[in-house]
């Protein structure tokens, strides 16, 4: 049995996934390209909820690119102490608002090279940008989307730049985006990292860990 799913089976998971988890979308609370950036990047190594319950203050504080690239890091380490890596994640925003400040008139862009040229965003984080603040077709691949696409057999990689080109290749582009989102979902509702759920899984007939499992 070939690991990788055909086209007409990973269109059936997406299916099975889309009933199975309608609110699946975007879960970080945003207004503006500029909050939805820092919020994404706040999002590294932490739930979006975390980030949820910090954001609020940030913006109220620092509601712009223009105002955020005067903070001090020690003020933005205060607001921010609370989830992973906020040292590395004060600086970084610091540092990008600088960028937005000088060289974008404080403007978010629309652009996946002018995006990844900015302090601590990587691909995942412009991919998510892109796609939910710019409309854009895209697959960011986060740890669930990593795993959970591997596991299934919509990929078949050890590496998450190779997993997002086999996931673009196999899903249609229209349903990129709203893919992404049903993979993240499964990953935290069902398909768990140590303990897959495997017995309520809605795609468990197709998914080929689970068929190498029942053999």
């Amino acid at each position: 049995m070939s690991k990788l799913l055909d086209h007409r089976q990973a269109l059936q998971v997406l299916d099975l996934l889309d009933r199975a988890y309608p609110e699946a979308g975007c879960a970080l609370h945003f207004e503006n390209h500029f909050e939805l950036l820092c919020a994404v990047m706040l999002s590294a190594q932490t739930t979006d909820v975390s980030v949820n319950r910090i954001t609020p203050e940030l913006f109220r504080r620092y509601p712009d690119a223009f105002a955020m690239a005067k903070a001090e890091p020690a003020s933005l380490e205060e607001i921010i102490h609370s989830i992973g890596l906020y040292k590395n994640k004060s600086r970084n925003l610091i540092n990008m608002s600088r960028q937005l400040a000088e060289d974008f008139g404080g403007e978010v862009p629309g652009d996946f090279t002018a995006l990844t040229g900015l302090a601590g965003v990587g691909r995942k984080t412009a991919n998510v940008v892109l796609a939910e603040g710019f409309g854009v077709p895209k697959i960011a691949v986060d740890t669930h989307v990593f795993r959970v696409a591997n596991r299934i057999g919509l990929a078949d990689s050890d590496k998450v730049l190779e997993t997002e080109k086999q996931l673009m290749q196999i899903l249609p582009e229209e349903r990129w985006t709203r893919g992404h989102h049903l993979l993240i979902f499964h990953g935290r509702n069902c398909c768990r990292a140590r303990k897959p759920d495997c017995a309520r899984c809605p795609v468990k007939e197709i998914c080929r860990s689970a068929l190498t499992v029942e053999k």
